[in-house]
């Protein structure tokens, strides 16, 4: 059963009730508090990861692994991550991110990780990996998310994400009109909102937008298998 939590970014106030989420699923599967940190690129001074470091220590969670993905790494550093009780994907340049994870050759471990039920936390980049593609990351680039469509990603959920849509007004009619070259849903989220999947269900936190076939309305919560793509 997946367990997924869809930040934009994660670390303000407005995400409070993401994280009272989060902290509700990890207990559902037991007392571990354990959490390892995949970062999206090159992070020598460690300033992000510290920042969680910080962030997930005012919950009591101990964000104790930090994993480079440009490193190499042997069988004992992997079962250490895997061994964590969730893995947090990082904010950064998304399909730098997805290039180092299909390097690494991890992709298709963290993918079975997450389908066997453990947590991963995805804030912006990260929560993007998510989802069957990153394309929606184009507009960032000012590009058409449709050239981008076989950028091909985890695949855990069958909808689209789209992190920061009040960065910039153009965002939303952008997105309406990709909405028409997709089959999958795109759900869209200010900052402070964000989505959370556990139980089979997918959670609406805040007020993000569902976009599908040129229409919008705001996004509910519902059981995953009921959205079709």
């Amino acid at each position: 059963m997946l367990n997924l939590a869809f930040y934009c970014d994660q670390i303000i106030p407005e995400n409070r009730a993401i994280d009272e989420r989060l902290l509700a699923v990890m207990a559902e599967k037991g007392p571990g508090r354990r959490i390892a940190y995949i970062a999206s690129g090159p992070e020598p001074d460690r300033r992000f990861f510290l920042e969680r470091v910080d962030y997930y220590a005012q919950y009591g969670l101990d964000l104790c692994i930090f994993h480079d993905l440009d490193e190499t790494h042997g069988a004992d550093a992997e079962a250490a991550l895997f061994g964590c009780d969730a893995i947090h994907l990082t904010g950064g340049h998304t399909a730098d991110f997805l290039a180092r994870l299909k390097r690494s050759r991890l992709m298709p471990r963290l993918r079975q990780w997450a389908v066997d039920g453990g947590v991963l936390v995805g804030t912006s980049a990260g929560a993007i990996l998510l989802t069957p593609t990153i394309a929606t990351d184009a507009l960032f680039t000012d590009t058409a998310p449709e050239e981008a469509m076989e950028e091909t990603a985890l695949d855990l959920v069958p909808f689209e994400f789209f992190p920061h849509l009040d960065e910039r007004p153009t965002f939303l009619a952008d997105l309406i009109r990709y909405s028409r070259f997709t089959p999958r849903p795109i759900l869209a989220c200010r900052d402070g909102d964000g989505l959370v999947v556990s139980n089979g269900l997918l959670e609406c936190i805040g007020q993000p937008l569902w976009i599908e076939k040129g229409e919008t309305r705001p996004a509910r919560t519902m059981p995953l298998s009921a959205i079709s793509a």
